[in-house]
């Protein structure tokens, strides 16, 4: 690695106080396993002795479909863009607690599919090919139902690591919203067949508030929200400019937009009503601290949505929903603190360093020299504030070196006494991580968040 400039310091702004930590996401996980409990509770008050195999296969056939209903309602709360989880659990974390409770939620839809079909048939004495074709055709609500667990397997199939790498981002974000379709198909079978749901007012009372009340988050975060802002607050492009090869910065004009709660290191989904672009919405976080009249985007080259950003006209419409995650300056805590940023990753870095109270080191890492992007900006936060910031290239090929503890430590000797926060490309975060933690920093004081959704 080979440093470009010379680290700038001056009188560092006075540190303020380090700030409590959250206990949004504790009381968040408690809530969704005291619903599993209460679900756990539900089944048990209503199940009666067992006596046979039949009543074992079907009591546990009864359990995964109550586990999985409840477990299809909290995984659409994760997602519904709720600003409190949001903005104090972060959107990456609630989208890596989505993705593991999918995992354990199709389990138990395949699991409650088979035992039932099993139980039934051993009670009925007959085949497990005409139990199914019996509990289909016979049942009430059990066509749609099928039609449900047949979506939420394509689904799983679609979400598999494999298949998202051969699909474009807004591909495999329109196919998820078959999950909705068959959440709604698979509602009305569990009330009108659950042994648990059928003659229990209560219970069924209760269930009816649990999914009305993810409903309701759902319509009024997902879909309300953004369009009643992208009204109010009128947002258009003001200007495109190049950073960097490739980069482009794009700045948007609105109205009233402090009332949006904007934050340094938060992201928008944009959404630019122009041909080609109108369709998707994707995350790009903010360059610049939000202005009352001002926002700004920074955006490299990554595909095709990002690459049409340098095209965009003055003018053009704009959608931004948000803002959105948890990669602010409410995550601070010590008074000393590390921006490590790869590549484009300094644009929500770019903002914190402006912004981030106390004394603020900026380590920027990219390929070659005319990759640092918004270099001047990051020189005049530096002088203006007393900061300090490093440039560090990988190449010429002469100068470079891997991203070690050892290489962070020369750098910055008093590396342990800070907390990180890190962006940049998958491969290089994990570099980072492994040499953060390699430098002893402890893991809660790496904050890192990813769009890899």
């Amino acid at each position: 690695m080979t440093a470009l400039s010379h680290p700038r310091r001056g009188a560092a702004p006075s540190p303020r106080p380090s700030r409590p930590p959250s206990f949004v996401p504790l009381l968040a996980q408690a809530a969704v396993w005291a619903g599993a409990a209460g679900v756990l509770g539900l089944w048990w008050t209503d199940t009666p002795s067992v006596m046979s195999p039949a009543d074992w296969l079907t009591g546990a056939g009864r359990i995964t479909g109550l586990l999985a209903g409840y477990g299809c309602a909290v995984l659409v709360a994760l997602m519904a863009r709720v600003p409190l989880l949001d903005h104090r659990v972060g959107t990456d974390r609630l989208a890596r607690w989505h993705a593991m409770g999918g995992r354990y939620t199709l389990s138990l839809v395949l699991a409650h599919t088979l035992l039932i079909i099993w139980g039934y048939a051993l009670t009925s004495h007959s085949s497990v090919v005409h139990q199914t074709t019996t509990l289909v055709l016979d049942y009430p609500d059990m066509l749609k139902a099928t039609a449900a667990f047949l979506l939420l397997m394509a689904t799983a199939v679609v979400s598999a690591r494999a298949a998202r790498r051969r699909m474009s981002y807004e591909t495999w974000h329109y196919l998820h919203f078959a999950t909705y379709l068959a959440l709604f198909l698979a509602f009305g079978h569990q009330l009108s067949n659950g042994a648990d749901f059928v003659g229990h007012r209560p219970a069924q009372l209760a269930w009816y508030a649990l999914y009305f009340a993810v409903t309701a988050l759902l319509v009024r975060y997902r879909f309300l929200l953004p369009v009643r802002r992208a009204l109010r607050h009128r947002l258009r492009v003001a200007d495109v400019r190049r950073e960097a090869p490739g980069v482009v910065s794009v700045h948007f004009t609105g109205r009233r937009l402090t009332e949006l709660g904007a934050r340094s290191g938060q992201f928008f989904r944009w959404r630019f009503l122009t041909p080609g672009l109108w369709w998707t919405a994707n995350p790009y976080s903010l360059s610049a601290p939000p202005l009352p009249h001002h926002l700004r985007i920074t955006v490299k080259d990554a595909g095709g949505h990002s690459a049409a950003l340098a095209d965009l006209r003055p003018g053009t419409r704009v959608w931004a929903e948000g803002p959105y995650g948890a990669f602010t300056a409410r995550r601070r805590r010590a008074d000393k603190v590390l921006l490590l940023a790869g590549g484009v990753g300094i644009t929500p870095l770019r903002a914190l360093f402006e912004t981030l109270p106390g004394e603020v080191t900026l380590l920027y890492r990219a390929r070659r020299p005319e990759d640092l992007a918004l270099r001047c900006e990051l020189d005049a936060i530096a002088a203006a504030r007393g900061a300090t910031v490093h440039y560090v290239v990988d190449e010429p090929a002469v100068h470079s070196s891997p991203l070690t503890a050892r290489a962070l430590h020369r750098l910055i000797p008093d590396l342990a006494a800070h907390e990180v926060y890190l962006c940049g490309p998958p491969g290089m975060t994990e570099a980072a991580r492994r040499a953060l933690r390699g430098a002893g920093i402890p893991r809660r004081h790496i904050h890192h968040e990813s769009f890899e959704f």
